[in-house]
């Protein structure tokens, strides 16, 4: 009888448990799922400074909006600190299209474009591919979805 009880209890906790993940609200600040790192440890000034993406270093790091980025140089670094907006992807570095279309997916670092002066990443080149076909509307669509779409 106490084994039965216990299971039982068990199984309420457990389902109570996942139940409550299904709608736990998803970090602002893509980062990955054992990481804490936003956009998977690359230099965001670099995007607009040099043009392409460039690995950040562990000496140039920042705390943001809960996810720690890095930078290749202290004047990287320094450009962000001084405004973060600027130089982060839009939408937490979540992948633009997926946004557009009201859920999240990854983005990648390697797949993304400066549009506006703003960067936006993709889940990847494919899916890139289709957020080119109508860039302007799918940012209209994203920014209605966001941040809601993190709940």
């Amino acid at each position: 009888m106490r084994l039965a009880a216990l299971t039982t209890v068990a199984t309420i906790a457990a389902s109570t448990l996942f139940a409550g993940s299904a709608f736990a609200r998803s970090a602002e600040v893509y980062t990955g799922t054992f990481s804490s790192l936003a956009v998977g440890g690359y230099d965001t000034v670099a995007y607009f400074k040099e043009g392409k993406p460039a690995k950040g270093r562990a000496e140039f790091s920042f705390e943001y909006k809960g996810a720690t980025w890095l930078f290749a140089s202290q004047a990287d670094l320094e450009a962000f600190k001084a405004n973060p907006s600027a130089y982060a992807p839009q939408y937490g570095g979540y992948c633009s299209w997926a946004v557009a279309q009201n859920y999240t997916a990854s983005g990648d670092p390697l797949v993304w474009k400066i549009v506006g002066g703003k960067l936006y990443l993709n889940y990847d080149r494919d899916v890139q591919a289709k957020w080119e076909k109508d860039i302007p509307g799918f940012i209209v669509k994203a920014d209605k979805f966001w941040p809601g779409v993190l709940n």
